[in-house]
């Protein structure tokens, strides 16, 4: 098994912390891993980008153009990476933000109104860990319980008592996922 993601947003949602997470938790299962950032020069509002791969052989490149899944946290994301998705890959995107919906017919598409969700756990800082939720939903690549050790490894200690709440998000993401009848 081999998945090569790209989570693509603005600075401050939290897209390279959601990479290191899947990475972190990849290698609690002894996964090969490679984790790629990419942003601007802004601290928060800028472009960010960053690659994960997991994978259970070596990684050849951590240079990629197409990918199994694409995360798209707004919709200059969206735009740029709709076409990055392999064919029967998966495309998941922060839809209550986005107002110009995917329209390829050849991947499995995923809304997810993360941003809302957050909102109604009172800390929008949670929206990656919903998205986070709705992949392990959608795609096991790593298990729940080495995501949350992931999380641990990212969040620096000071943070430690959000743990709970960024738990709660991941399981309201795979929640969503469920009730859209959007099961593996």
């Amino acid at each position: 098994m081999t998945e090569e993601i790209i989570i693509a947003g603005f600075g401050g949602q939290g897209v390279l912390s959601l990479g290191q997470i899947l990475c972190y938790g990849g290698v609690m299962e002894d996964k090969e891993v490679s984790w790629m950032p990419s942003y601007g020069p802004e601290m928060r509002g800028g472009t960010a980008n960053c690659i994960a791969i997991i994978s259970d052989t070596k990684i050849s490149s951590p240079i990629l153009t197409k990918f199994d899944t694409v995360i798209a946290l707004n919709q200059p994301s969206l735009d740029k990476f709709e076409h990055a998705v392999k064919p029967g890959g998966l495309l998941i995107y922060e839809a209550s933000t986005i107002m110009k919906p995917p329209v390829r017919t050849d991947i499995d598409i995923v809304p997810i109104e993360a941003a809302n969700e957050a909102a109604k756990l009172s800390n929008t800082k949670v929206m990656n860990m919903i998205i986070l939720g709705a992949l392990l939903k959608k795609k096991p690549v790593i298990t729940f319980e080495s995501a949350l050790e992931g999380l641990k490894k990212v969040l620096p200690e000071r943070y430690h008592h959000l743990i709970p709440l960024n738990k709660q998000a991941i399981e309201k993401g795979m929640e969503l996922v469920g009730r859209l009848g959007m099961t593996v």
